[in-house]
């Protein structure tokens, strides 16, 4: 038997799965979530979200301390919260201050919350093109919409969606400078000017 032609034919028939193999390994797969209007997961954001659809006044969304919700004309520590994407499109909100979460009943009202609830809790955030955001329940699909003066007596279900603008929290304050004053520069023209001899009190210079 001639076990060169029995090698090369075994060769032969390994070139080809080897090929295979190498060819599966090469393909390319693509990123979870790479597209970038998605949320990726776990991406914390800090915003106040503002609105001037059907409202009286222009107003930011505010989660109090004691749970109720409000919109407030101007940004406050209540108003400022945290946005956290719990999977691509879904997000969760945090009130800072409060350590709240927003949350949604069967009625369209809003609540803030110390348990995150994923039934009431998580919202649908839908991205438009003029930088406003549409938020909606994921489990309910009813809008997120601040509470109005006179609530309409129509289905909640039938409510058309409130935009908000996503609007960055305020950077931190600088430093206050401490309480005192920084060295005067020596006087090169004095006879001492590190002052290291000290006043004279009256005293004679000789």
């Amino acid at each position: 038997m001639d076990w060169k032609k029995v090698k090369a034919g075994l060769l032969g028939l390994w070139v080809p799965w080897m090929a295979v193999i190498v060819l599966r390994a090469c393909q390319a797969h693509p990123i979870p979530d790479s597209s970038p209007l998605l949320q990726f997961g776990g991406q914390v954001r800090q915003r106040h979200l503002y609105t001037d659809d059907v409202q009286d006044t222009e107003a930011h969304l505010e989660i109090k301390a004691d749970g109720t919700v409000a919109g407030t004309m101007h940004r406050s520590p209540e108003s400022l919260l945290e946005l956290k994407a719990l999977k691509p499109g879904i997000i969760q909100i945090l009130g800072v201050k409060t350590s709240r979460f927003l949350c949604q009943r069967p009625d369209g009202t809003l609540y803030g919350s110390l348990h995150f609830n994923a039934q009431a809790c998580s919202f649908r955030e839908l991205l438009l093109e003029d930088g406003y955001n549409i938020y909606q329940s994921e489990a309910l699909g009813l809008p997120l919409r601040l509470p109005l003066r006179d609530p309409p007596s129509r289905d909640p279900a039938s409510w058309r969606p409130v935009r908000f603008l996503p609007l960055p929290g305020l950077p931190p304050a600088p430093p206050e400078p401490p309480g005192f004053l920084a060295p005067e520069p020596p006087d090169v023209a004095s006879s001492d000017p590190l002052s290291m001899v000290g006043p004279l009190h009256g005293r004679s210079p000789s």
